[in-house]
């Protein structure tokens, strides 16, 4: 979504501890030099009625304030250059967590490890956000699930983007932009106030749920306008500290316009043939814009202005883009992918997990303006988001 155009796995719940030593001295010889070592990182299980079938989230701490903890998931002895630990992970798969903190001056501590067995067979449902809603009016999307990016967007968009209930200017409550419906969808509104001024939402997991590797969809029914830009795209949980592109994005679905027309903004996209389209897009340190992407074409007259299925197969220097059936992939990526883009760096596979965004931005640098033509207010609806384990 944030492009150059410009657009930005099983532990069992309940587990003990990671044991955590730490705040002791270290005397040299001379008696006359005392090194502190940061204490040890301990694993806090986090409850979650969106996990399944036996997958848990993982939270990493410590007691010492502004102590940083780094982690492996892959056995290997982690070290202040490994991952650092940015926000809980869901972990389901057979994996060794091992982490280390350090904090300030202070010697790096003891490694905690800690071996978890889910055997959780691959292709089973492990979370998923169904957006049920059962109190008889809109309602909040889930606090433990989704927050929200406001103020301005980037990519030269002209919206706002608004939380849950936000009632400061250009933000209001009469003009929601994002809730759950008692019809059990998630609804992300595009809306036109006053003239010519337009607020949205970006609703993000960032912070609060991450993952690495796994199978992920949502069902989505995308709005259509020119100006119009939807999308469902991941961040590295890093996109904070190192940002973007280094932390890398994953777009899964991102479409603009209406159906059969190209975009109007500053880089041409055009779809494929004569049909509506989608595009899966990935974008890191070297290759940020539209480089790295493959069009869907919803052949035979379909359109992306319907319920469709847009998924992402991601593995160990993997990523796959499907549309309704992820059998039949109509992208992938993989290192060998930017081999000839100079400068180019692989940002998918260095430890870190990733967050879940979905928003509509309004005008940008790829779409272009909206005009008279556009509707507002212009609606997203996401059925549900679920991840499975690979």
């Amino acid at each position: 979504m944030r492009w150059e155009r410009m657009k930005f796995a099983g532990l069992v719940y309940g587990v003990a501890l990671l044991c955590g030593c730490g705040g002791s001295s270290a005397t040299g010889s001379t008696g006359s030099t005392s090194t502190t070592q940061t204490t040890a990182p301990t694993v806090v299980p986090v409850t979650n009625s969106k996990l399944q079938n036996g997958a848990v989230m993982v939270t990493l701490a410590n007691a010492e304030s502004g102590a940083q903890i780094y982690y492996t998931v892959d056995g290997s002895t982690p070290t202040v250059s490994s991952a650092k630990y940015l926000a809980p992970f869901i972990v389901a798969s057979n994996i060794t967590v091992k982490a280390i903190a350090q904090n300030g001056a202070e010697t790096a501590s003891s490694v905690a490890s800690q071996s978890f067995t889910a055997n959780i067979t691959a292709g089973t449902l492990v979370w998923s956000d169904e957006f049920a809603n059962t109190t008889g009016s809109n309602a909040q999307p889930d606090t433990a699930v989704w927050t929200y990016q406001t103020g301005s967007d980037v990519n030269s968009s002209v919206d706002i983007h608004c939380a849950y209930g936000s009632s400061a200017s250009p933000c209001s409550t009469s003009y929601p932009n994002t809730y759950v419906g008692t019809d059990g969808y998630l609804h992300i509104i595009a809306q036109q106030p006053t003239s010519g001024v337009y607020t949205s939402a970006r609703m993000q997991t960032n912070g609060l749920f991450s993952f690495q590797y796994g199978r992920l969809e949502a069902r989505i029914w995308v709005p259509e306008g020119q100006g119009i830009w939807p999308a469902f795209w991941l961040e590295g949980n890093n996109s904070a500290t190192v940002g973007w592109p280094g932390c890398g994005e994953m777009d899964v679905m991102e479409r603009i316009n209406v159906a059969g027309v190209p975009p109007t903004g500053t880089q041409s996209n055009p779809p494929v043939g004569t049909s509506d389209w989608n595009e899966g897009s990935v974008h890191g340190t070297g290759f940020t814009g539209g480089n790295l992407g493959g069009v869907y074409d919803f052949t035979g007259g379909a359109t992306a202005a319907g319920w469709h299925t847009y998924g992402m197969i991601k593995t160990a220097n993997s990523i796959t883009y499907y549309i309704d059936d992820p059998t039949k992939p109509y992208v992938t990526f993989t290192p060998s992918s930017i081999a000839s883009l100079t400068g180019s760096v692989w940002p998918f596979d260095n430890g870190q997990a990733n967050f879940l965004i979905l928003n509509i931005a309004v005008g940008g640098s790829w779409p272009g303006a909206p005009t008279a033509s556009t509707v507002f207010p212009s609606e997203m609806l996401v059925d549900y988001v679920r991840l499975y384990s690979n």
